[in-house]
């Protein structure tokens, strides 16, 4: 049997990258300090969802608990989820990103090259590597921003432009984790993931705000466009993401030192004011965002080139925007009593 560490493995992504794997056969270890809002729920529904998984309440920037951890374990893939997550939180305490982002991952990576170096670790990046793509041409029309030039969207040879200290942190781990690849021959790729959303997610107005405006609908709280609204992302489900996940695994023999741009792509695109309309229409109820500035780093529109994954990991999505936004509004609504 298989085995799969994933670090930050309560959080939204974690268990359900866990539910995937299992489902697969493997063996689940997640490892977690629990620190996120909705991670002890996720971790209760989990243990309660799987016949055994096994747990490490675990903080990553603790070096010797990691490392007891690896000395004394078997794991064929890391799948390293855990992170500081907010662009606004690392700009009120840069030094805390920086100690989760940048020196977690790298202990994460120094524990796999001292004891476990024949494992395979999937890193999660973010589009924000990109920074704020100031010199890439945009133009608005009532679909939302989009490039003017770039059909498919920003690919990974686009140029690394690290803006905020939560870009800058995420940019460290990235770059390490392909270096240990090249430099160690760790069996590694990183994945510049774009705006992903689904069950589970107990997005805040800073993160995961596909879930939060469904949220925020719901309960009737106030939602805030940073900027006019108009700014367009592609958007992935958390399900085709865990696929993703599982490719790479299928293919890490050719795939190790590379990153992916891996999102919803060209065709999963969608702006903040759309989104809205389409809660609305789901909840039949009318919807007033309010506007304020853009905050830093913020791209008025981003769209994954996944080219390289569809090409290398036979990979894209299949979930639409539609079908996906509506299972989250329904989750969300069967678990009201928990926001």
């Amino acid at each position: 049997m298989k085995s799969i560490l994933i670090t930050g493995g309560a959080g939204f992504i974690g268990v359900n990258a866990a539910n995937h794997f299992y489902n697969l056969g493997w063996e689940i270890n997640i490892l977690d300090n629990l620190s996120r809002h909705g991670s002890e729920r996720n971790l209760t529904w989990l243990k309660n969802k799987l016949r055994k998984i096994n747990f490490f309440k675990i903080d990553i920037r603790d070096k010797s608990a990691l490392e007891e951890i690896f000395k004394n374990n078997k794991f064929d893939l890391i799948l390293h989820l855990a992170a500081q997550v907010a662009v606004t939180k690392s700009c009120e305490n840069p030094r805390e990103d920086f100690e989760i982002n940048a020196l977690g991952t790298f202990n994460i990576l120094e524990s796999i090259r001292l004891y476990m170096p024949k494992a395979f670790i999937i890193n999660a990046s973010t589009n924000k590597v990109y920074g704020s793509l100031e010199s890439v041409e945009t133009k608005l029309d009532k679909s939302g921003y989009s490039f003017k030039k770039l059909n498919h969207g920003i690919s990974e040879n686009h140029p690394l432009d690290l803006h905020s200290p939560y870009g800058c942190s995420k940019g460290i781990g990235d770059q390490y984790t392909i270096d240990y690849s090249r430099i160690f021959e760790l069996n590694a790729t990183t994945f510049r993931q774009s705006c992903i959303y689904g069950k589970h997610q107990f997005g805040i107005e800073d993160q995961g705000w596909v879930a939060w405006f469904s949220i925020a609908a719901l309960l009737d709280k106030q939602i805030s466009f940073f900027g006019d609204g108009w700014q367009t992302r592609d958007i992935l489900d958390v399900r085709d993401l865990c696929k993703a996940y599982e490719l790479a695994w299928m293919n890490r023999e050719n795939i190790s030192g590379q990153a992916f741009n891996i999102g919803g792509g060209s065709s999963n695109t969608i702006c903040l004011r759309k989104l809205i309309s389409k809660i609305e229409q789901n909840l039949n109820k009318k919807i007033n965002p309010i506007l304020k500035e853009t905050r830093p780093g913020d791209q008025p529109v981003y769209i994954s080139n996944i080219q390289k994954a569809k090409q290398m990991l036979s990979w894209e999505p299949e979930i639409s925007i539609d079908k996906g936004l509506s299972q989250l509004i329904n989750w969300i609504k069967e678990n009201k009593n928990l926001f």
